[in-house]
C-alpha cells in the first residue's frame, strides 16, 4: 500500500512541475510582449495590419450595425485632437540648441580637378526633380556652420559621392556604383585613418534615389556600420537597418511662398495621381478606379497637379517601386492631409515628429475600406489634423540658404541622435 502510494505522489510530480513551467512561461510573454510592444510604437509600428484596424476604429467610431458612435474617450478624445506634432517638443528643442552649438561633420576633401569631381563635390546649381533631397543636403552642408576642417572635432565624417550623379557617369552607371563605392571606401581608409578607428560607425552618406541603398552590397562594413541617410526607407528590407540609419524626406523644390485654402473649399475627399507600377496602385485602381468621391488617375491630368492638391481633403501617398515618393512632401506644401498607404515605410523625422497627428496610415491590406476610414474622420477632426500639416511642413522644405528646423536641419538632427563616441584604437 505503502509503494502504491509512494508511485502516485511521484507521478504527480511531473504534473506538477508541467503547471508550474506553464505559469511561468505565460508570465514570461506577458511581461516580454508588453515590453516590446511599448519599445516598438516609442519609433514606429505603422505597418502591421493591427494598427490598420486600429486607425480605422479610432477615425471611424463604428458600430456594429454601422452607425456612428462615441468611443471610451468621448467625442472629443480622438488621438488627432492633440495638437502637439512632435513626440517630445522639450527634448526636441534642447537638443536642437546643443546640435547647433556643438555638432561638427568632416567632409572628406576633393577637388574641381578631381575625376569624379561631378559626384563628390556639391553641385554648382539649385537642384531640382525627384532626387534633388540628396544634393541639396549637400550643397547646404558644404556651406553650414557645421563643417569642420579639423578631423580631430568631428563627431561624424561624411561620405560625400552622389549616387544620382554616379548612376547617370556613363563611366560608372548603374551597373558600375558597387565597384565604385568599394574602391572610395578602400582609398580613404588607407589614406586616412579615421574610417578605421569605428570601422565606419560614425561615418554616413546620403541618398534618395533607390540605388543607394543597393549601392553597398560590395562593402559590408558600410551597410552594417555607417549611417545610411535615405530616401527609400523601408525596414521590411535588409540594406536599411531603422534607428542607425535615417529616412531622408523626398522633396520637389517648389518656389514661393506657401499656398493655403480653406478646408471647407476643397471639394475632392481624396486625389492619388501618378503611374501604375505597383500592385499596390493596381489595387487602388480597382477599388477606386471609378469613384465620385475619391479621384484615383493615372497617366494625364484635365487640370493641374497643383490644383488637384490644393482642392483635396486628403491626398494619398500610395508605394510605386519604392515606399517613398515625393507625395508627402507635395500634399503637406498644399496644405492637404497625406493619406499613407506604403506598408514598412520608416517614416522621415519619425524620431521627432508624431505623424498620427497630421496624417492618416492605412496599410494597403485596407484599401477597400478607404473611403470609410477617410469619412469616418470627423470635420472637427479634420480640422485638427489638417492644423497640424500646417505647423510640420516648414520641415520638409529645402533652401539654399537654410531656416532653422527646415529640411536641412531637421536630417542633421536626425544625425546628432546617431552620432557615435565609438572610437577604437
Amino acid at each position: 500500500m505503502c509503494n502504491i502510494v509512494t508511485g502516485q505522489v511521484f507521478m504527480l510530480i511531473p504534473t506538477a512541475l508541467a503547471l508550474m513551467s506553464c505559469v511561468f512561461i505565460l508570465f514570461y510573454i506577458s511581461f516580454t510582449s508588453n515590453f516590446f510592444i511599448h519599445s516598438h510604437q516609442t519609433f514606429s509600428s505603422f505597418n502591421t495590419s493591427l494598427v490598420a484596424n486600429a486607425s480605422i476604429q479610432r477615425h471611424t467610431h463604428l458600430q456594429f450595425n454601422g452607425e456612428p458612435a462615441e468611443d471610451s474617450m468621448g467625442k472629443e478624445g480622438n488621438h488627432v485632437n492633440e495638437n502637439e506634432v512632435f513626440h517630445d517638443r522639450d527634448a526636441f528643442m534642447d537638443n536642437y540648441k546643443e546640435m547647433n552649438r556643438s555638432l561638427k561633420i568632416y567632409v572628406y576633401p576633393h577637388q574641381k580637378g578631381d575625376p569624379f569631381s561631378n559626384a563628390l563635390l556639391p553641385v554648382d546649381f539649385e537642384p531640382s526633380g525627384n532626387y534633388a533631397s540628396e544634393s541639396y543636403f549637400k550643397k547646404v552642408l558644404a556651406m553650414s556652420h557645421f563643417i569642420t576642417k579639423d578631423p580631430s572635432n568631428a563627431d561624424l565624417f561624411f561620405l560625400p559621392f552622389s549616387i544620382a550623379r554616379l548612376r547617370h557617369d556613363p563611366r560608372v552607371g548603374i551597373g558600375g556604383i558597387k565597384d565604385f563605392i568599394k574602391n572610395y571606401i578602400f582609398n580613404i581608409s588607407h589614406e586616412y585613418p579615421y574610417w578605421n578607428r569605428t570601422n565606419g560607425a560614425d561615418h554616413f552618406y546620403v541618398a534618395c534615389h533607390s540605388i543607394g541603398r543597393f549601392a553597398l552590397e560590395k562593402v559590408i562594413d558600410v551597410k552594417i556600420n555607417a549611417i545610411q541617410v535615405v530616401c527609400s526607407s523601408s525596414y521590411f528590407v535588409s540594406a536599411y537597418i531603422p534607428h542607425k540609419d535615417a529616412s531622408l524626406p523626398q522633396i520637389w523644390p517648389r518656389l514661393g511662398g506657401n499656398p493655403n485654402l480653406e478646408p471647407y473649399k476643397r471639394e475632392k475627399l481624396g486625389f492619388f495621381g501618378g503611374s501604375l507600377n505597383s500592385p499596390v496602385r493596381e489595387k487602388l485602381l480597382e477599388w477606386w478606379g471609378n469613384d465620385s468621391d475619391i479621384f484615383v488617375h493615372f497617366g494625364r491630368l484635365e487640370r493641374s497637379y497643383a490644383e488637384e492638391l490644393i482642392n483635396s481633403k486628403f491626398c494619398l501617398h500610395v508605394k510605386g517601386y519604392e515606399v517613398n515618393t515625393a507625395r508627402i512632401a507635395d500634399a503637406l506644401f498644399y496644405g492637404c492631409v497625406p493619406v499613407i498607404i506604403a506598408n514598412h515605410y520608416d517614416l522621415p523625422f519619425a524620431d521627432i515628429l508624431d505623424w498620427k497627428h497630421f496624417s492618416v496610415i492605412v496599410t494597403t491590406l485596407d484599401i477597400p475600406l478607404l473611403k470609410k476610414i477617410l469619412q469616418g474622420i470627423t470635420q472637427q477632426e479634420y480640422l485638427v489634423l489638417q492644423s497640424n500639416v500646417f505647423k510640420v511642413r516648414e520641415h520638409f522644405q529645402w533652401h539654399v540658404s537654410p531656416v532653422d528646423f527646415d529640411a536641412f536641419y531637421m536630417v542633421v538632427y536626425e544625425l546628432w541622435l546617431r552620432r557615435s563616441s565609438l572610437r577604437l584604437h
